[in-house]
């Protein structure tokens, strides 16, 4: 009886231990969490950027390691491209030979690189991984790359839009040139013909300047009325 009621302790507590194991274990799975997006589109010689987001329960620390795989289209075979631990090393051989960058940033859960003159031949899978010790289970998402040329289209787009944010702009500042310079050019014609000349370092309004010159005609017109005037009286 006595060894009966042992055992079933036994059993209690192993029962127990596993019960702990198993939450810890799951815990352990959902404190690291990776997200990547599953399909990226890039065009042939523009830079494309994997995004690659991770949370931590734990501290960020110079043990912490990020590791990007890649697996063409044709082969099932993995290749290691890029690997961070305190600094980057990317690849110095294969395909992805000085033409990947890092652009993340490790304490704002950013493993994220690039890839610069992409071509078709770069299509496939890449898998980021990311290891925060005590947190180094979680899963491993993937990203299907798709390269392609661009189309007449997507360049037609392109230079549309260009010509939007850039020509377009540049040419209402050069018309609104054009109408300042012709009204000043109008104004200084009229000041001409009454005979009145602008100092170098006078500032006026144009509007004034134009009053000013019809009442200094008018000024004008009356002096010469008055001598005229005085030199008949004298005879």
């Amino acid at each position: 009886m006595q060894q009966s009621r042992a055992a079933g302790r036994r059993g209690c507590a192993l029962f127990l231990l596993l019960g702990i194991l198993l939450f810890h274990g799951v815990y352990i799975v959902l404190s690291l969490e990776i997200k990547t997006d599953a399909h990226v589109r890039g065009y042939v010689g523009e830079k494309i950027k994997l995004k690659c987001i991770f949370t931590s329960t734990s501290d960020v620390t110079d043990k912490l390691t990020i590791d990007w795989t890649y697996r063409s289209t044709s082969s099932s075979r993995m290749e290691s491209i890029f690997h961070y631990q305190s600094f980057t090393y990317p690849t110095t051989s294969g395909r992805f030979r000085d033409r990947i960058s890092w652009v993340g940033d490790v304490y704002k859960g950013d493993a994220s690189i690039s890839i610069s003159n992409p071509t078709m031949k770069d299509n496939g899978t890449f898998s980021c991984a990311v290891k925060n010790p005590p947190d180094v289970h979680h899963n491993i998402p993937t990203t299907e790359l798709t390269v392609t040329e661009r189309s007449f289209g997507t360049m037609l787009s392109s230079v549309a839009l260009l010509s939007i944010l850039v020509f377009i702009p540049s040419a209402v500042v050069v018309v609104l040139l054009l109408v300042r310079m012709g009204r000043k050019s109008a104004g200084l014609k009229k000041r001409n013909k009454c005979g009145y000349k602008k100092s170098s370092i006078e500032v006026s309004d144009d509007t004034d300047q134009e009053e000013g010159c019809d009442c200094l005609g008018r000024l004008c017109i009356r002096c010469a009325e008055c001598l005229d005037s005085d030199y008949e009286d004298t005879y």
